[in-house]
């Protein structure tokens, strides 16, 4: 059985019984940071903590390893904790402050972390699928191999963050700050980055198939061997290198600008009317004949198909590709929860105990629901289905490893 210092045993219990543990306090106006339990400098790797730590000082608190799922943290303070390995995966930590902290390999799937401080954070190997980050710094923050797909990154501040060969699939990232950021080998497939800024990033090899980028500005970045298969709205003005895959109607680094017709050069119009300025004579033009109005026209009518073709074709494309994504994303969530399942199931056998009948019965019947969810969806948002019977599922987890933490010692 785990002990702990009376101290802390006391920081713990006025944090529980004083702050209430519903969603609706964990949806509210944050608190004063800080003004919670303080556990400053805590070692936490054993402890049973409470499910809301809203606004508690965890400043340089040793958290590695330790479960968090679904824990309400919001407004937390959290400067220089470590919290590797650790488990956070939809809790809340909304307004929270993280900088510095160090959340290498730490699994924040679906957490939220909206206006979050995470300036200078290591996030390195951390998989944040479906993770919320709207509004937050991560200024200087390392997130070198993270997987961040589905990830919700809308005006967030990434400026000089590192994200080298991150996974960033499908991430909304309209109007982030990507500011001298390094991407290079980044995985950015299907993001949307609709007004991002990439002023001066390092996207060598990146990859952006099927991106939205209208309005992304690439001034001074390097795009050398970057591939933007597909994507859509590519303006490279003011950008270095030399990318690949560009559409054919991208505009590429250094294009040259269209020239004026004027300063004595032919026009097209010269050349449909046959006038030439020869000195000394009238210019006397030409109207188009008959034939050559009919031949332009034809071929009008058939660009128009061509394109129209064109456009029905690649949007078949896009949405074969965006299933593709999203199905292998919500595939892998749904087997991590097996795999949970099947890990808890495990621990109980070995401890010969059992955890609440109901509850995990509620987290089996999610499994098999988001299986079928799997099965029968034909559309990205029919796969929400199969997230929400993982999230119901993890919460009946959850609830079945706190009871069995009160009985086995085992967190």
């Amino acid at each position: 059985m785990r002990r702990l210092v009376p101290a802390l045993v006391a920081a713990l219990s006025l944090a529980f019984l004083s702050l209430p543990a519903t969603a609706v306090h964990a949806a509210s106006a944050p608190c004063k940071p800080g003004s919670g339990a303080n556990l400053r400098g805590k070692d936490l790797t054993s402890a049973t903590l409470p499910y809301s730590l809203r606004c508690a000082d965890l400043t340089g608190a040793k958290l590695d390893t330790v479960d968090l799922t679904g824990k309400d943290l919001t407004g937390a303070v959290l400067r220089k904790a470590s919290l590797k390995e650790a488990d956070l995966g939809q809790a809340h930590l909304d307004y929270a402050d993280l900088r510095g902290a160090d959340l290498t390999e730490a699994d924040m799937g679906q957490m939220r972390a909206k206006q979050a401080n995470l300036r200078g954070a290591i996030l390195a190997d951390a998989d944040a699928v479906q993770a919320e980050f709207p509004h937050s710094d991560l200024t200087g923050a390392v997130l070198t191999r993270a997987v961040l797909t589905q990830a919700n990154l809308t005006d967030a501040k990434l400026v000089d963050a590192d994200l080298k060969d991150a996974t960033l699939g499908q991430i909304k990232g309209r109007t982030a700050d990507f500011t001298r950021a390094k991407l290079g080998e980044a995985k950015l497939g299907q993001a949307h980055l609709e007004h991002a800024v990439l002023r001066d990033a390092d996207l060598s090899e990146a990859e952006f198939t099927q991106a939205e980028l209208d309005g992304a500005d690439f001034h001074g970045a390097n795009v050398d061997k970057a591939s933007f298969t597909q994507a859509d709205d590519v303006d490279l003005t003011g950008a270095r290198g030399t990318p690949a895959d560009l559409p054919d109607d991208a505009v590429a680094p250094g294009a040259p600008a269209e020239e004026d017709a004027a300063g004595g050069e032919v026009t097209a119009a010269d050349e449909t009317t046959g006038a030439r300025d020869v000195p000394g004579n009238v210019v006397r033009p030409k109207g188009p004949s008959p034939a050559l109005i009919l031949v332009i026209l034809s071929g009008l009518g058939l660009s128009l198909t061509l394109i129209l073709w064109g456009v029905a074709h690649r949007r078949k494309e896009r949405f074969v590709a965006e299933m593709a994504v999203a199905r292998h994303a919500a595939e892998e969530d749904v087997t991590r929860f097996g795999e949970e399942i099947d890990a808890l199931d495990f621990e109980m056998k070995i401890n010969q105990v059992s955890g609440p009948t109901y509850e995990w019965r509620a987290a089996l019947d999610a499994y098999e629901a988001a299986k079928q969810a799997l099965h029968v969806a034909q559309t990205p948002y029919d796969l929400q289905a199969a997230a929400v019977a993982v999230a119901r599922g993890r919460q009946a987890l959850h609830t079945v490893r706190s009871g069995l933490s009160g009985t086995s010692g085992h967190h």
